[in-house]
């Protein structure tokens, strides 16, 4: 059979399959579903962040108008906890009087009219026993988890290396906490029929929530039914299971009709999650000729007071350049703050920060360029696995990018470049993503009308999902686009990988990869043994397929139609199942590579003023075959914009008194708008990666990373100050 490596790199760039749904209001949203009867939630959130609950007065909020229930901890039933999995599940809420940051939920109240919730939750009365609340990071009161991941690396002696050095450089970096802030409310819409559970919800991994709500609420798993065809952004938000959706879910099972419960924009920013701040110490030692000898990165990030959070941000440094002597470490300070959580680029965009701003420091050090320093120790094989990349093309992204850029008309001087009040700076950055795949599954069906359905219970949370799974279904079966349909979005199909990690492409188009070619062999199967058929006796590699048929390869009249085929053995379809599980990497003797790339930007500085504006960015990313260039420009467009905001305008400020948010608002919570966005230049470069049948790498968090790091080294040369801590607001350039 045809192979994808056959076809070529860059996929064409075809609208959206289900932008007409979307422009027209026809996509349904979690909060768009609706069910007769259906009753409303709000939830009441602690105004302590630590301590107990002393006392709940519900008397006021029970005889409000329209309340069918008012459920606290004091009498919700028992709930089992999630089962763990790369990401644990927070407990189950209203489990106790125990209170562990500001804003956890204390009660949900349930009534006829989301207007009566609301106007009856701000009803409900709560007395606190509270205790003072570890908030700073170097609160010596503060349990320190080290290696938390088990991901700490050594690998020759920094230690030593360091001391010997002809140069060493080392330097503190600091990132604030920032919020997952989707343009979709997060919803949540329950409904019980005996002991069968039905969910719509702004999920991420929809067979991960339907496990955990089949163990909270100890049913068997084929009992609950997780819908979410459509998710209003995510960007890591939608991961977990959160305890607003358990709420949901109990107040349905408590009041016995459908109950949605919609998140507030301050609720969001409690409870779905958060990126951590982050403290890191890099010590770097190299030649004078620039030759990096030994790398020590240790970082620390925030975590909330129980579970967990994968979130390592110096184990990128282990595999970043080739040095001899590298050692790694995370630790993790527990606080009483909101869950933390995957929010996009997680850990390798607070990690790159750090490594790439240390090395732009480390090239005025020794007076090289910052990119001349990158290629001297361009690390061209895995230099922890020791083993070859599966696919990289980053020295291609700095060539191309450097010449697309101009980066050689650069003045090497800091404040050396000017155009009226404005001083102008360039800066770079070398970036990866870490490499993230799970087991998928999916299924695809042809019809005598020679349409076809592949399915996989997946979701979309805006990157294209549908679309480019439905290019690569036709590409794999030889259809025409408008023949194919991809669905997803349910739980009652095929299990899904999780959309996260930048994995999902490759997860998921393994598994339609899989189930194409078995149901390529399935028609094989079914004329094997008929002598009038041109097909009889052929195997699955001996054929390609195109225009809907099937023919021997290097013989095209020798095939038949998919129709024909159906039609002549009396049958309406024909199905298959496909699987991926990925490869451990001395199986194939190969280093899984992430997406690459090399970010180059141009900063403007009023000095008199403190204004920073980003004049432009130019992105070359190795990300293997690109499905679909207009979608995957999308992404980088998109990242670079989360990047941008990461860099120069978000930061989710506690009260260092209260553990209050003192900014959970879009009124206060500053994100790039129209006016802050740049000219923006995407470029591809690369080949299929080896380590999937499809080719593909990740390209939607790879588009974040990088860019704090750009900025703030194009900030330096601009103006000759070098700012460690991100955001780089206007206080840090005066």
């Amino acid at each position: 059979m045809t192979t994808v490596e056959q076809f070529d790199l860059v996929g064409e760039g075809v609208d959206r399959v289900d932008g007409p749904l979307k422009v027209t209001g026809a996509a349904h949203y979690p909060n768009d579903f609706s069910f007769p009867d259906l009753a409303h939630a709000a939830l009441v959130r602690s105004t302590v962040a630590a301590g107990r609950i002393s006392r709940l007065d519900m008397s006021a909020a029970q005889a409000s108008p329209g309340v069918l229930a008012v459920i606290t901890h004091q009498n919700a039933p028992s709930l089992r906890r999630a089962p763990d999995t790369i990401l644990s599940a927070p407990p189950p809420p209203l489990q106790g009087d125990r209170i562990l940051h500001y804003g956890q939920y204390v009660a949900v109240v349930v009534a006829g009219t989301a207007e009566e919730a609301t106007a009856a939750a701000r009803r409900v009365e709560a007395e606190y026993e509270t205790t003072e609340p570890v908030l700073d990071i170097h609160d010596p009161r503060a349990e320190v988890l080290t290696d938390p991941f088990e991901m700490d690396s050594s690998r020759g002696d920094a230690e030593a290396a360091l001391s010997s050095a002809e140069v060493t450089f080392e330097a503190t970096y600091t990132t604030a906490d920032n919020t997952n802030n989707p343009l979709g409310l997060f919803t949540t819409v329950a409904a019980w029929d005996g002991e069968t559970l039905t969910v719509h919800d702004a999920t991420q991994w929809p067979d991960q929530l339907r496990t955990a709500l089949a163990r909270v609420f100890d049913v068997p798993e084929s009992g609950v039914r997780v819908l979410a065809p459509f998710v209003g952004g995510g960007f890591g938000a939608g991961l977990r299971v959160w305890p607003h959706v358990m709420l949901a879910a109990l107040a349905a099972r408590t009041v016995g009709r459908p109950v949605k419960l919609v998140l507030t924009r301050p609720e969001m920013f409690t409870g779905v999650g958060h990126r951590t701040a982050t403290e890191q110490r890099i010590k770097i030692g190299a030649t004078r000729d620039g030759r990096l000898v030994a790398i020590d990165h240790e970082s620390t990030t925030t975590l909330q007071m129980e579970g967990d959070n994968f979130e390592p941000c110096a184990s990128g440094t282990a595999y970043a350049y080739a040095c001899p002597n590298v050692s790694t470490r995370d630790r993790q300070v527990r606080l009483n703050i909101p869950w933390c959580n995957s929010m996009r680029a997680p850990g390798e965009a607070q990690g790159n920060f750090a490594l790439e701003s240390a090395m732009d420091e480390l090239s005025y050090e020794l007076g090289i360029d910052p990119l001349e320093l990158r290629l001297r120790n361009y690390a061209e094989s895995h230099p922890q696995l020791g083993l070859p990349w599966s696919s990289k093309a980053l020295r291609e992204c700095y060539e191309v990018g450097a010449e697309r850029f101009g980066w050689s008309h650069r003045l090497r001087e800091p404040c050396s470049m000017r155009e009226g009040d404005w001083l102008i700076g360039y800066g770079l950055a070398g970036v990866s993503f870490f490499w993230f795949q799970k087991p998928c599954q999916a299924s695809a069906t042809l019809r005598r009308d020679g349409t076809a359905l592949v399915r996989s219970a997946v979701t979309d949370i805006g990157t294209g999902t549908y679309t480019v799974m439905a290019q690569l279904s036709a590409e794999l079966l030889g259809l025409d686009l408008s023949r194919v349909t991809f669905e997803l979005g349910d739980t009652n199909l095929p299990p899904g990988a999780v959309a996260g990690g930048s994995g999902l492409t490759a997860s998921l188009g393994s598994a339609i990869h899989a189930a194409c070619r078995n149901l390529v062999q399935a028609f094989l199967d079914t004329v094997r043994d008929d002598p009038t058929s041109s097909l009889a006796g052929c195997a699955v590699d001996e054929v390609s397929i195109g225009h809907g048929r099937i023919y021997r390869t290097g013989s095209p009249e020798d095939g038949e139609a998919y129709s024909d085929i159906l039609a002549a053995h009396g049958l309406t379809e024909l199905s298959a199942h496909g699987a991926s599980t990925p490869a451990a990497p001395r199986e194939l003797g190969l280093a899984p590579a992430g997406p690459f790339g090399a970010r180059f930007v141009e900063v403007r500085v009023d000095p008199d003023l403190g204004l920073l504006r980003v004049a432009r960015v130019v992105s070359v990313i190795d990300a293997g075959r690109i499905l679909n260039e207009k979608t995957a420009t999308s992404q980088i467009i998109g990242g670079t914009v989360g990047g941008i905001g990461m860099a120069m305008f978000e930061e989710t400020v506690t009260d260092p008194g209260s553990g209050r948010i003192a900014n959970a608002t879009f009124g206060d919570y500053l994100i790039p708008v129209n006016a802050d966005i740049p000219d923006m230049q995407v470029i591809f470069v690369g080949r299929p990666d080896r380590f999937n049948p499809i080719g593909v790498k990740g390209v939607g968090e790879i588009g974040l990373v990088g860019m704090g790091a750009a900025i703030a080294n194009a900030v330096h040369h601009a103006t000759g100050r070098r700012i460690r801590s991100l955001p780089i607001t206007i206080d840090k350039l005066f």
